[in-house]
C-alpha cells in the first residue's frame, strides 16, 4: 500500500453533522473504511475441491490489505462483509441450519478464528451475514416443529390451520402446506420465516448475536431482508413491529460491543430506508436508490439524476450513516449493467468512492467481472489469473467461469497501471488519505459544464473538490462555484491530488464558499479529478513514488497509546518542518514541531494531556510535501 495504515479500535468519534445548521452528530470507525463483500465459495479454493474456503480467504488476505504501507499489490480495504458462512443445504447459504456453526465446506470454527485474527492483524474489520428473517426448512427447530404441533419449537414459526391465501409483495406464494397445516415463508417453502412474537425464539437469536460478538469476536452483522422481519396481517414489509424489534436488537448488540456495526438490507426507496437508521435501530443501510442512480447516470452519460438523488440522500440520513455501493450478489453485476465499458466502470467506481457514506465493493468488481440473470451467474468464481480456472482452483470449479477471465483478472490488471484494478486501488488510497472524503460534509458545486458533476467534501480545516466528467471528451478547465462550507475565509492553495500538480489558489469567502472560479484541472472523458484545498502547499500523499526519497513518516509507537507516544520521521534536506496533531473534526490540538531542522531521522514525543480518547491525525509538512498518519488514544 502507498499509505499509512492503522488499527481501528472500539471508539466512538465525534464529528459535526452534515447540514450546515444541524446539531453535532457522530462518525464511527466504519466511516474510515472501505468494505469488500466476499462470497467465500467463489473467492479462493485452497484444497482443490472446487469451492472457495476459509483457508483460501486467509491466503488471499494480503491481496485485500497486507498491513504493510510500503507494498503496492493490495487493494487497501479495511472491512470485509462475508456472505453466509453457516451450515446450509444451499450453495448460497441464506437458509441456515445452525446459526452458531461454520459451513463444513468452508472449514471449521478454528479456521474461522484464524481468519478473524489474521484480518484484525491487518487492520481489517469483519462483519458476517446474519439471516434473521428465516431459517432453513432443514433447521432442527423446523424439523421438530413441523410434524408436532405440541413441539416447544412450533411457535418459532408461523402456522395456520387453513390457507390464508394472500400472496406476498411481488405476488409470490407465502403460505406453504405441511401435513394439514400451512406455514409462512416469504421467499420460498425452503425458507420458513421465524416468528419474533415468540419470546423463546427472540431470546435464542439474541443469544446467537452475543455469541458471535462476545465469544467469536466479529465486528458486526449485515442483516438480510430485514424489512420483512415482522408481519402485521398482510403487511409484510416495514411493519411497526419490525422497528420495535430493531430497537431491542440494538440494545443487545450494542450491549455486547458498543462499536459493533449492524448494516441493514432494506431494498426500498430512500424515504422508506431512513427510518431503519434512526432512533437506535440499525447503524446504516444500503442506499439502493443511490446505487441505481450512479449506474444509470454513468451508463447514460448524464449526471443530472445522480445530482438530484444525492441532494435527497444527503439531507435524509444521519451524517454519513448510509452505505454506498454499485451492486451486490443479488443484482446484475455493475460491469454488465454499465455496458462492459471500462471507462464508464472507472467513473462509477470513483463516484461512489468519493461520495459520503460507507463504500462497499463486491468481490471481482475491481477486475470487471460480469454476470446477469440467474443468481449463480452473478456469484461466479473470482478471476485471479489467466491460467487454468482463473487461478481459483486446481479442481473443477463449483460453477463455470466467464470466458473473459483470460484478460480480465487480477494478475493481468495488476501489471497494467491503467487498468480498472489500479483505478480502484488509487481511489481507495485517495479516500484513505483525504480526510474530507471519509468524514467530511457534502455540498454540490455549481458548474458551467452540464456534463461535470462537481461537489465539495470538507471539514472545518480541509476541503476536497471532486469533478466527475460524464462526457466522452476531456476538459482542460472546470469553472465552478460553491455557496457555503465550514472552511474559514482566506486564500487557500489548490493541489491536484492525483498528479501532485500545484494549481494556484482559491479565495474562500466568509460563507466558506467561492465565487465562480476557473480551476486549471484537466479531466479526461469519463474520468475524475480530485483537488485538495489547504492552507499550506502540499503534495500528493497517496503515492510515495512521487515524494522525494528520504521523506518518511512512521506509524507512531506505541499505538494505541496512553498517555504518550513517539512519532518518528525523516526529511531529506535541511528546512522548515511542521508536525501537527488534529482531532477527528480537523481541529488542531497540538503543534509538536514548527521550526527549521537538519536532514535525517527525527523523533518527538506526543503527550496526550487532557485530550479525550479517540482517533487523532498527525501531519508532517516539509519543503512543500506532506504525509499524514492516524493514532489512537485509549482512555
Amino acid at each position: 500500500m502507498h499509505y499509512n495504515k492503522y488499527l481501528l479500535i472500539a471508539a466512538s468519534l465525534f464529528l459535526f453533522a452534515g447540514k450546515i445548521n444541524a446539531q453535532p452528530d457522530s462518525a464511527y470507525w466504519w466511516n474510515e473504511s472501505v468494505f469488500y463483500e466476499v462470497f467465500v465459495r467463489s473467492f479462493y479454493d485452497s484444497n482443490g475441491d472446487g469451492k472457495g474456503d476459509l483457508n483460501g480467504l486467509i491466503q488471499k488476505l494480503d491481496y485485500l490489505n497486507d498491513g504493510d504501507p510500503n507494498t503496492t499489490t493490495d487493494l487497501g480495504i479495511e472491512g470485509i462483509w462475508l456472505m453466509p458462512i453457516n451450515p446450509s443445504p444451499s450453495y448460497h447459504g441464506y437458509d441456515v441450519t445452525d446459526y452458531k456453526g461454520i459451513n463444513p465446506q468452508y472449514g471449521d470454527m478454528q479456521t474461522f478464528k484464524q481468519f478473524l485474527q489474521a484480518a484484525h492483524q491487518r487492520g481489517i474489520k469483519v462483519i458476517i451475514d446474519f439471516v434473521m428473517n428465516h431459517s432453513s426448512r432443514q433447521h432442527p427447530w423446523f424439523q421438530q416443529a413441523a410434524p408436532n404441533p405440541g413441539s416447544p419449537y412450533r411457535n418459532y414459526y408461523r402456522w395456520s390451520n387453513t390457507n390464508p391465501g394472500y400472496p406476498g409483495p411481488w405476488g409470490q406464494t407465502v403460505w406453504h402446506p405441511y401435513n394439514s397445516y400451512y406455514y409462512f415463508g416469504m421467499f420460498w417453502s425452503g425458507m420458513p420465516d421465524l416468528n419474533y412474537e415468540t419470546t423463546a425464539l427472540k431470546n435464542e437469536m439474541f443469544d446467537i448475536t452475543r455469541y458471535w460478538l462476545d465469544t467469536i469476536g466479529v465486528d458486526g452483522f449485515r442483516l438480510d431482508a430485514i424489512k420483512h422481519l415482522m408481519e402485521d396481517g398482510q403487511i409484510m414489509e416495514h411493519a411497526p413491529a419490525t422497528f420495535t424489534f430493531l430497537r431491542e436488537f440494538n440494545s443487545v448488540y450494542k450491549g455486547s460491543n458498543p462499536d459493533a456495526l449492524a448494516v441493514g438490507e432494506v431494498w426500498s426507496p430512500t424515504n422508506q430506508v431512513v427510518p431503519y437508521t434512526t432512533g437506535n435501530k440499525l447503524d446504516i443501510c444500503f442506499e439502493f436508490d443511490l446505487a441505481s442512480a450512479i449506474i444509470s447516470s454513468v451508463r447514460n452519460g448524464d449526471p443530472l439524476s445522480l445530482k438530484n438523488k444525492m441532494t435527497q440522500v444527503n439531507s435524509s440520513y444521519r451524517f454519513l450513516q448510509y452505505a454506498t455501493f454499485l451492486t451486490n450478489h443479488d443484482q446484475d453485476r455493475a460491469f454488465t449493467q454499465i455496458g462492459e465499458n471500462f471507462d464508464k466502470m472507472k467513473l462509477a467506481a470513483s463516484i461512489y468512492l468519493t461520495l459520503p457514506g460507507v463504500p462497499f465493493m463486491y468481490y471481482g468488481e475491481e477486475v470487471g467481472m460480469k454476470g446477469s440473470g440467474a443468481d449463480e451467474n452473478k456469484r461466479r468464481p473470482m478471476q485471479w489469473t489467466p491460467g487454468a480456472n482463473a487461478g481459483f482452483t486446481t479442481g473443477t470449479p463449483w460453477y463455470p467461469l466467464f470466458a473473459n477471465y483470460s484478460t480480465e483478472n487480477v494478475q493481468v490488471m495488476q501489471a497494467n497501471q491503467n487498468s480498472l484494478w489500479h483505478w480502484y486501488r488509487k481511489f481507495i488510497a485517495i479516500r484513505e488519505q483525504e480526510a474530507p472524503l471519509r468524514r467530511g460534509y457534502y455540498n454540490g458545486l455549481g458548474t458551467t459544464n452540464s456534463l461535470i458533476y462537481g461537489f465539495a467534501r470538507y471539514t472545518r480545516t480541509e476541503m476536497n473538490l471532486v469533478f466527475h466528467n460524464f462526457g466522452i471528451n476531456p476538459v482542460t478547465t472546470v469553472e465552478a462555484s460553491l455557496q457555503t462550507s465550514r472552511l474559514p475565509a482566506g486564500t487557500y492553495y489548490v493541489t491536484n491530488v492525483m498528479t501532485g500538480a500545484n494549481l494556484g489558489s482559491v479565495i474562500i469567502n466568509s460563507s466558506g464558499g467561492f465565487a465562480s472560479t476557473v480551476f486549471q484541472s484537466p479531466v479526461e472523458g469519463r474520468s475524475t479529478a480530485v483537488l485538495r484545498i489547504s492552507d499550506t502547499p502540499s503534495s500528493v500523499e497517496n503515492d510515495k513514488e512521487q515524494l522525494p526519497a528520504g521523506f518518511m513518516l512512521q506509524q507512531n509507537y506505541p499505538n494505541p497509546f496512553n498517555p504518550s507516544t513517539i512519532i518518528s520521521f525523516s526529511i531529506p534536506e535541511k528546512g522548515n518542518v511542521r508536525l501537527t496533531v488534529f482531532d477527528i473534526t480537523g481541529r488542531e490540538v497540538a503543534r509538536l514541531i514548527d521550526e527549521e531542522m537538519n536532514a535525517g531521522d527525527h523523533a518527538v514525543s506526543f503527550e496526550s494531556g487532557n485530550l479525550p480518547g479517540g482517533v487523532y491525525i498527525y501531519r508532517l509538512q516539509a519543503a512543500g510535501n506532506s504525509l499524514s498518519g492516524k493514532m489512537t488514544l485509549l482512555k
